[in-house]
Formats: C-alpha cells, structure tokens, sequence
C-alpha cells in the first residue's frame, strides 16, 4: 500500500510490485499483520521520508511467517513465525526484515498482538532504559500514557521496578492507564502535571521523563524533574523548539537527550534486539507483556486506520490484517 504524493488518508493507493528477494543477511517474510505508527502518518504527510536503502511503502513493525532466507541466514528460520522491527515496507503481504532484527513469537501470543510490539519494544527499551538510564525503584514520568508507546513505557516500567506517572487526554484514558499499571494519571486537559508531580512525589520530581511532545513541554518537564534527571525526547508532536532555562539544568545536573530509531545502521539494531531477547522478551514468553490493542483494520481500510491515529481515539496499538 503506497501513495504518489503527500496528503491526507486517502492518498493511499493499492499497488502491485515484484516479490523482493532477501540479500545477504536478510528473510523475507509473509505479512500477517503490520503495526500502524505515528513516523507512518508523518512520512504520509510528506515530512519523515525513508532512509537510504529503505522500501517507501510504510510500515515500520511486522508479523508473520519466515518464506526465504539470503545468504549468511539459519535455513531454519524459514517455516519460524517472527515479529520484526523494518525500516519501511510493512504494509505488504511480503516484507523484507534483517534476521538480527527479528523476535520469535511464543505459541501463545496472536500475530497481531506480535506485530504490535516491535516499533514501541525497541523504543521504550532503547531510550527509556539505555538512554535514561533508568533504574529499580526511580520514577518516570510519561507522556501520552495511552498511546502504543506509552502503554508499553507504563508496562515495561512496572515490570522493572518503577514508578509510573503518565499524562492523558481524558478521564477515561487516565482510567485506562491505571488499569495498565501506571501508579498516577494525571488528565492534562484539567490538571497542571507539574504541580502533581511535584505532590506526588513529596517535591522530590521524577528521574526520567519520556517526552513525545517537545515545544512547550521541555521547559514544564525540565520543573518536574529531580536532581541528576534525565529527559529523554522521542517526537515533536508539539513543535521541534524550545525555550528552556539552562541554570535549571546545571544546578539539577540535569541529562538532555533524545534518538530517532528507524535511521540507525543494521548493527546498532541488531545489538538492541538481543539485548532485549535476553532481557525484556523473557516478561513476553511468560505473559507479563501483552500489547494493548486498539483495533484491526483490512489493509484495504489502511485511510481509516491513520484517521483513527490522527482523531487520538485509540487506546494502544493499531494494526493492519493483510489480505491472504
């Protein structure tokens, strides 16, 4: 599913284009189910263009089964069912994917459910807990608690020993991450999140804060932290600039970072999957992390699933089904 120029939802067109063959250290798998992200609505809008090398169509997570292995690949992987992390090409039955960039799919987990987990695994798991350093028993503060990386943030949080305090659109969204497992929501439509976080805490603030929001935020988010804090910026939903005050920062020794995942090399990707194979995708195998789902649309309806994204409405992970 592909489009000719940048626009609304119902640019997308269906397409037909030659079965890719897998290179060297590649699988070509047969698409179940693809994740739908919001870097797919931005590059539909014409403004998050793929890297070098990747497919244009979109989608960034898949699901299915291995049908062809390239060269330096186990033929054993063919017949396996993998969930995988793709730099573009997800919306299609046949995806190309690095072997080092896929997950096997325990029995008892639906492909659907796999397909939802890559893109919002490999980005909580690297930026929370690589780049924010974050440890056993400290506190984080995310935004967007409902959205697919906010649910897994509140999840991941917990099973590793964290203090959870989210942000939400609604009364009924703040409900639904407390039934995740966040420890706080706090609806920021009504309530000053700094100011809570500032109660809740004891005047203490938080040592990570996961912000997919920027502009405005920084500078709100930089109050709410405590000491030796970390910021960690994964999207600019509010606007790529901020007005912070940098004497908050060194008296807070503060850490201001950030990452984009989809354009780093096949290497770094590869070492972050078998970190998490061994660390993170155990508390899969044994059922303690399930995505939460949303809805499932044909790709056919692949327009009313990105008005869906952009309306705010879901709760968790949309996905596509694709045609047999």
């Amino acid at each position: 599913m592909g489009f000719d120029e940048p626009g609304g939802p119902d640019v997308f067109r269906a397409e037909t284009v030659d079965l890719p063959a897998p290179g060297a250290g590649q699988v070509l798998i047969r698409v179940a189910f693809a994740g739908v992200n919001r870097p797919d609505v931005i590059q539909r809008q014409g403004f998050y263009p793929p890297p070098p090398g990747a497919s244009p169509i979109p989608g960034l997570e898949v699901a299915g089964t291995v049908v062809a292995a390239g060269e330096g690949v186990s033929p054993d992987m063919i017949g396996s069912q993998v969930c995988a992390l793709v730099s573009g090409g997800g919306y299609a039955q046949y995806c190309l994917a690095h072997s080092g960039h896929c997950l096997p799919v325990p029995a008892d987990l639906s492909l659907s459910e796999a397909a939802a987990l890559p893109e919002t695994l490999f980005t909580v798991w690297h930026n929370v807990f690589e780049r924010g350093f974050v440890c056993e028993g400290e506190t984080l503060l995310v935004h967007g608690g409902t959205s697919g990386i906010g649910t897994m943030a509140i999840m991941l949080g917990k099973a590793f020993g964290l203090t959870v305090l989210t942000t939400c659109g609604s009364p009924e969204k703040c409900q639904a991450a407390l039934d995740i497992g966040a420890d706080r929501a706090i609806d920021y439509k009504t309530d000053d999140f700094v100011a809570v976080v500032k109660e809740f805490t004891g005047g203490k603030g938080v040592n990570v804060v996961l912000d997919m929001v920027s502009g405005s935020y920084v500078a709100r988010n930089i109050d709410c932290l405590a000491p030796d804090g970390r910021h960690v910026t994964i999207a600019v939903l509010g606007g790529p600039k901020a007005e912070i005050n940098m004497a908050k920062v060194m008296t807070k020794r503060l850490c201001l970072t950030g990452s984009t995942l989809r354009p780093r090399s096949d290497e770094f990707k590869a070492l972050l999957a078998e970190e998490i194979l061994q660390v993170a995708w155990p508390l899969v195998l044994d059922g303690t992390i399930r995505p939460v789902m949303d809805e499932s649309f044909p790709l056919a309806e692949v327009a009313a699933a990105h008005a869906r994204m952009e309306a705010g409405d879901h709760i968790g992970k949309i996905v596509l089904e694709m045609p047999v």
